[in-house]
């Protein structure tokens, strides 16, 4: 919602502005200039990403418009999730828990948080962890290694699709000069064709590629690499919080202990505090 109302200002600011100084709107609509710009930057894009990145960018697009998933009662979830799974290791053993890694969506503890079930990446890295806990052929420093690997990997690919729509952005200012040179190459070659009056209008509809290349990229195309960027990123902590817990418990901290420093990671907007999480987790346990 933020994403569109600030679309909307930046419209009613630019167009108002050019209105309120006695421009005339119907000057700024050049459809050639949109096709130049537009095509040019689009086709830009197709040849320097592959299928899956573009694919991944508009998915991306669109998840810019949508609300975060990643909330305070989401990490709640997670953590009273997490908390619940480490008990039952230290009272039953690991070996507790092999039913429950093998198929999550089947699992009485998963099951009790649908919100984390939903999520297919987390809990594909919460069970493999949690498999390899189980199996008991890694340290704590191994663990630990491959999960940054992982997690490497992970940061790399999601921010594929904002590098390809911050490469656009770049690009936008460029496509708009080369549509305002087009514009003034067609006036140049309409001398002596056309009267004063038409060249003033034609000469208007060229600079026009200028001003439509700058406003696209910095009024909409760059802050919405922006946005995706900080999406990326708060998809990014819950990761953060299930290694800092799961290293806490392979290094002999308690349940509680384990996921409070997982907890200690979250971004504060997002972060419950010990008394939220405390309670979460009491409701929770008597379902």
């Amino acid at each position: 919602m933020l994403v569109a109302i600030g679309f909307v200002i930046v419209i009613f600011s630019v167009l108002g502005g050019f209105a309120f100084m006695g421009g005339h709107l119907v000057t700024l609509w050049q459809p050639v200039e949109v096709l130049i710009i537009g095509g040019g930057a689009i086709g830009a894009m197709i040849v320097s990403n592959t299928p899956s990145i573009l694919k991944a960018t508009g998915k991306a697009i669109g998840g810019a418009f949508k609300p975060s998933a990643i909330t305070k009662a989401f990490y709640m979830s997670l953590m009273a999730l997490m908390y619940e799974i480490l008990t039952k290791v230290r009272k039953e053993g690991l070996m507790s828990i092999e039913g429950d890694v093998e198929e999550p969506e089947q699992s009485p503890l998963f099951q009790k948080y649908p919100e984390v079930l939903a999520d297919h990446h987390i809990v594909e890295f919460l069970t493999d962890y949690l498999r390899l806990m189980v199996s008991g052929n890694l340290n704590p420093m191994e663990i630990e290694n491959l999960m940054d690997g992982e997690l490497e990997t992970h940061h790399q690919e999601a921010h594929t699709p904002q590098s390809a729509v911050q490469q656009m952005a770049d690009g936008l200012p460029a496509f708009g000069i080369v549509a305002a040179v087009m514009g003034v190459v067609h006036v140049m070659g309409s001398v002596g064709q056309v009267s004063n009056a038409e060249l003033g209008v034609m000469i208007a509809a060229a600079l026009v590629g200028t001003f439509l290349g700058i406003l696209l990229a910095y009024g909409f195309v760059g802050p919405l690499a922006s946005i995706i960027n900080h999406k990326i990123a708060e998809s990014s902590k819950p990761f953060e919080c299930v290694k800092t817990t799961l290293l806490a418990s392979l290094n002999g901290y308690s349940p509680a202990l384990a996921v409070e420093f997982g907890r200690k990671v979250l971004y504060s907007t997002e972060r419950p505090t010990f008394i939220e999480l405390e309670e979460h987790v009491k409701s929770t346990k008597g379902k």
